[in-house]
């Protein structure tokens, strides 16, 4: 599937994702009718692939620009059902991937949410070796998650006592505190992985999207967090 065409269409061909999960789309539809962010976004995974087996430059750059690729859940409940085994998901994993490398992912509400995400998730992996801790979940960020876990978190160490868990001290146990010399490993891992650059690039171009939309970076973070409006879902009126 991979022939000369568009040097963004090369670009995507370097990745494994895209090699793994794009052969010939026969054009089916089976893949949307089995998408669960199909059912609530306006997300069509087979136009995706049908747009970029088209192999158009401009029809790409439209996408990596767009918020159509940010809607996909990468549960890839498509590679199940394609009777061409296509990975709709898997091609966009690597369009979200080219967004990202290009700062593409600045032009798109969903796609600037990458920020937010990147620096919650990646400060708790790297400096607490969690991907969600209670030390930084704040409830006035999720109020959906409801007045019983906001009674949890300021009652946490009392509550995960009494639930066995070892929270913040060291030894083994659920919530126990990572060693530093772990915390460095995975330091280690995203520096030789291409983790640390893209945290980086991600950084880069969202404070230069700040700088355009007149904001202060903190400005931006918890506007980039917050702010959703109205055209992502399919039950919204036109």
């Amino acid at each position: 599937m991979c022939t000369t065409m568009g040097k963004l269409y090369d670009e995507l061909c370097k990745d494994y994702r895209f090699k793994e999960g794009m052969h010939t789309c026969i054009n089916c539809g089976t893949c949307t009718a089995i998408c669960p962010a199909a059912e609530f976004y306006k997300y069509d995974p087979r136009k995706i692939v049908d747009t970029v087996q088209r192999k158009d430059d401009a029809e790409i750059e439209a996408l990596l620009r767009s918020e159509t690729i940010w809607y996909c859940g990468e549960c890839m409940s498509c590679v199940t059902r394609c009777p061409r085994k296509n990975g709709a998901g898997l091609v966009v994993m690597a369009l979200r991937n080219l967004a990202t490398k290009l700062g593409y992912f600045t032009e798109s509400e969903k796609g600037r949410q990458l920020y937010p995400l990147t620096k919650a998730l990646n400060y708790n992996i790297l400096n607490l070796g969690y991907c969600v801790h209670p030390q930084t979940f704040a409830y006035e960020d999720h109020p959906e998650s409801g007045p019983v876990f906001e009674w949890v978190l300021n009652n946490k160490e009392e509550v995960y006592a009494r639930l066995g868990a070892n929270f913040g001290k060291p030894g083994p146990g659920a919530l126990r505190k990572i060693p530093q010399e772990d915390l460095d490993e995975l330091k280690a891992i995203y520096d030789e992985t291409g983790g640390t650059e893209r945290l980086e690039l991600v950084e880069k171009y969202s404070l230069a999207k700040a700088k355009e939309m007149g904001m202060t970076p903190e400005e931006y973070l918890k506007y980039t967090f917050n702010h959703c409006t109205p055209g992502h879902f399919n039950n919204e009126q036109q």
